[in-house]
């Protein structure tokens, strides 16, 4: 193989002929001495590494012919000196980097069939003047920059076969006089234009056409009914424009037709049964338009299919039960439909089937038996329908099967018919009925990159052959009844980045070798039985988005290496018997938008670095812990955030006024705490129960503040007549101990007068001290200085009461 660079001595090479250097590793540039060949017939440098320009000096090969140096580098204007040569027949400058306008010069190459110069850099409008290349059999102007109207007209290249202009940025409409009958214009691509209006009735003219590409433009209104006039079309894309209305049953007029591509359009109605009269027809994409009714019995007598694809459509009522008759299908792609009813058992005779696709339907039933023929199979996608019931056993005869998906439905019974493929790359059957193990032998699918088996009733131990997948990126063995430990195996699986284990009841600690997994995106424990400390290692998990742990047993602080998470987005403990201090490190978390430690046994102080952390945004629940201190007042900081739970810890304090700022925020919980004084005006649409039970909180929505300051003063009022009360209390007591203590000194006196009345008889008048004691006198109390002692009258009456007592015994 040449090398090298093209000498320019081959300028003195004045007889050569033909130059042919394709293919070689040749570089630099074109010897401007090129132009002194005066006799080269066929220069082709094609697929080398030349660059620069083209030689202005090239119009010296007057007698060339064939110019070919296509995939280069070449680079700089295409020079109008090629318009001096006149014998050119063939141009190809495919695939380099020239730039600037298609020189009108080129018109005057008379003898030219073939013009390429795909691949390039070119603007502007393309020259009408191109027109006059009548010779002119190929031209392709694709992959430019091209813009303008397109000028090129068939009637005037009536030797044109082939027309291809796709990829550049042409405006209007196909003009009137594009095409004249006996055209022999057999290929027209205008494909991925700015093309518009309605669809080009010139083109019906063009009798001989078979292969016509508009896609990827702006046409619309409806397709022409007289579009069978194209009775020699074998292809027809017509995707990803503006196109309305039902398909005309003319359609089935054109029996040449092979492949149908209309997708992308809003095309209603039903599929005309007319469709059944192409035998020949082996393509029909209709997928993402609007059409409903039935998938026409009549489609099956089509024999030649072997691609179907009606992804999202209306089409309802169930699948044909002739579909067998379509032996030569590979792709049959029914998804996101209203089809309904079961399977056809018909469908496992279409034994070169390589993909199904029947999800995002009402489809029911179960799979039936014959699918065990569908030995070529690789694709099978049936979710989101009502399938039901065991799979049948013969399914692990499918060898051939890389991808899985029956997710959300209602299958049951075990999982190991799906495991007879060695070749397995996405098994997901979340959220059905399956029963049983994990089977182990899914470890011979090497390439498994998504494990799925979510909601399901699976129980045992996950298998540790399942470390042998060291392509797995997506593990979800979430809500299911799998018992153990996570199996250290797993550590194998390098390239995970979604570990979901949680709602089930896995126990022991959590390991170390987690921290392990560089790739790990997300990783959900949650909901089971593990105990022991969160493991420091896990902060290698640089890429982690998703910590989930909560509701466990886990133990012990919370690592200040969670701090190394820099992407993490959610991270959730809550539910634990974790203790400590949140970190100080977590504001390195500068991503975290979900943050959630509630229902543990944290202590200390809110870190003031929590307010670093300013992505948080879906919640920052603190709730249910041992916090105390004031609530800093960096939380203000956190202005995306919507829902802020601080409650039931022994927070004091006030309530900063910098939490006011916090607009985002809707719901907020900050009740059952120490905490006082005014709160922030912003505030005072959330509800009472958002501040309950704190120390003297006042301001909307609870009291305001002077009257909260009415009750304390209402309070001490209350306790000067607590005070007053007792003082009344304690007076009244007095008072009455002594009156009590006067009326005993009365009833003292009375009994010694009664005692003296019954020694001495009835004596009116007693001399005492010479004076007289008138016992019928209302005066009863005498003179203080004449009083008589308590005692002597208590003595006395305890002497008389024995004197009586002794005189009954005797």
């Amino acid at each position: 193989m040449l090398t090298g660079e093209i000498t320019p001595s081959i300028g003195n090479l004045s007889e050569l002929t033909v130059l042919g250097v394709a293919n070689c590793n040749l570089n630099g540039s074109i010897p401007v001495e090129v132009g002194k060949l005066k006799h080269l017939v066929s220069l082709d440098l094609q697929v080398n590494s030349l660059s620069g320009l083209i030689p202005e000096e090239i119009q010296g090969c007057e007698e060339l012919q064939n110019f070919a140096a296509s995939n280069n580098m070449l680079e700089g204007e295409i020079p109008s000196s090629m318009g001096s040569l006149k014998s050119l027949r063939i141009l190809n400058l495919a695939n380099n980097t020239l730039s600037g306008s298609i020189p009108t010069s080129l018109s005057h190459l008379s003898n030219l069939t073939y013009l390429n110069l795909l691949g390039n850099k070119l603007n502007g409008e393309i020259p009408s003047e191109l027109n006059s290349l009548s010779l002119l059999q190929k031209l392709d102007l694709s992959k430019n920059n091209l813009s303008g109207s397109l000028t090129l007209l068939n009637v005037e290249l009536q030797n044109l076969e082939t027309m291809v202009l796709s990829d550049n940025a042409l405006t209007g409409s196909i003009p009137y006089n594009f095409c004249l009958t006996g055209s022999k214009l057999q290929q027209l691509f205008l494909a991925r234009n700015q093309l518009s209006g309605r669809f080009p009735l010139e083109l019906l003219n063009c009798s001989s056409i078979q292969q016509v590409d508009l896609s990827d433009n702006s046409f619309e209104g409806e397709l022409p009914s007289s579009l069978d006039k194209l009775q020699n079309l074998t292809d027809l894309v017509l995707n990803n424009n503006s196109f309305i209305g039902s398909l005309p049953p003319e359609i089935g007029n054109i029996s040449s037709l092979k492949s149908l591509f209309l997708f992308g359009n809003f095309f209603t109605g039903k599929l005309p049964v007319e469709i059944g009269r192409l035998k020949r027809l082996n393509t029909i994409y209709l997928y993402d338009n609007q059409m409903s009714g039935p998938i026409p019995r009549e489609l099956t007598n089509c024999t030649s299919l072997t691609g179907i694809d009606f992804f999202g459509n209306l089409f309802s009522g169930p699948i044909p039960e002739t579909i067998g008759k379509l032996k030569d299908l590979t792709v049959l792609h029914l998804r996101q439909n209203d089809l309904s009813g079961p399977i056809p058992p018909s469908m496992g005779y279409c034994k070169r089937l390589q993909l199904l696709a029947l999800a995002d339907n009402k489809l029911s039933g179960s799979i039936p038996p014959t699918f065990s023929y569908l030995s070529q199979i690789r694709t099978i996608t049936l979710y989101n329908n009502s399938f039901e019931g065991p799979l049948p056993e013969s399914l692990s005869l499918l060898r051939n099967l890389k991808i899985i998906n029956f997710s959300n439905n209602k299958f049951s019974g075990s999982i190991f018919p799906l495991s007879g493929s060695n070749s397995l790359t996405v098994l997901d059957l979340t959220n059905n009925s399956f029963l049983g193990s994990i089977p182990s032998i899914l470890a011979n699918s090497r390439d498994l990159t998504r494990l799925r088996l979510a909601n399901n009733y699976l129980t045992g131990i996950i298998p540790s052959e399942l470390g042998q997948l060291t392509e797995l990126n997506f593990l979800d063995l979430s809500f299911n009844n799998l018992t153990g430990q996570v199996p250290p195996q797993l550590s194998n699986c390098k390239k995970i980045e979604h570990l979901l284990l949680n709602n089930n009841r896995l126990s022991g600690e959590m390991s170390p070798w987690l921290g392990s997994l560089q790739e790990l995106g997300e990783l959900d424990l949650s909901s089971n039985n593990f105990h022991g400390r969160v493991p420091a290692e896990l902060g290698g998990c640089s890429k982690l988005l998703k910590l989930s742990l909560h509701h466990n047993n886990l133990s012990g602080e919370i690592p200040q290496e969670i701090g190394n998470l820099t992407s993490l987005n959610v991270f959730n403990l809550q539910r634990n018997s974790l203790s400590g201090l949140i970190p100080s490190t977590i504001q390195q978390c500068t991503k975290l938008y979900e943050l959630r430690l509630s229902e543990n046994f944290l202590s200390g102080t809110i870190p003031v670095e929590l307010g670093g952390v300013t992505e948080l945004q879906v919640i920052l629940d603190l709730s249910r812990n041992l916090f105390s201190g004031e609530i800093p007042s960096s939380l203000g900081n956190l202005m995306k955030l919507e829902r802020l739970d601080l409650s039931f810890n022994h927070l004091q304090g006030q309530v900063p006024p910098s939490l006011g700022q916090l607009t985002s925020l809707h719901v907020l919980n900050l009740s059952n705490n120490h905490l006082h004084g005014l709160i922030p005006s912003t505030f005072s649409g959330f509800p009472l129960s958002s501040f309950l039970n704190n120390d003297h909180l006042c301001g909307p929505p609870l009291a305001l503040c002077s009257e909260a300051r009415g009750k304390e003063r209402m309070q001490l009022s209350n306790t000067q007549v607590a005070a007053i009360i007792v003082a009344i209390v304690l007076t009244s007591t007095l008072i009455c101990l002594v009156m009590l203590y006067i009326m005993l000194r009365i009833w003292c006196n009375w009994i010694k007068v009664a005692v003296s009345s019954e020694d001495g008889g009835m004596v009116e008048q007693k001399t005492r001290n010479g004076e007289y004691w008138n016992m019928n006198s209302p005066e009863l109390f005498p003179s203080p200085d004449k009083q008589i002692s308590a005692t002597t009258c208590i003595c006395n009456i305890k002497f008389d009461a024995e004197a009586r007592e002794n005189t009954l015994i005797r």
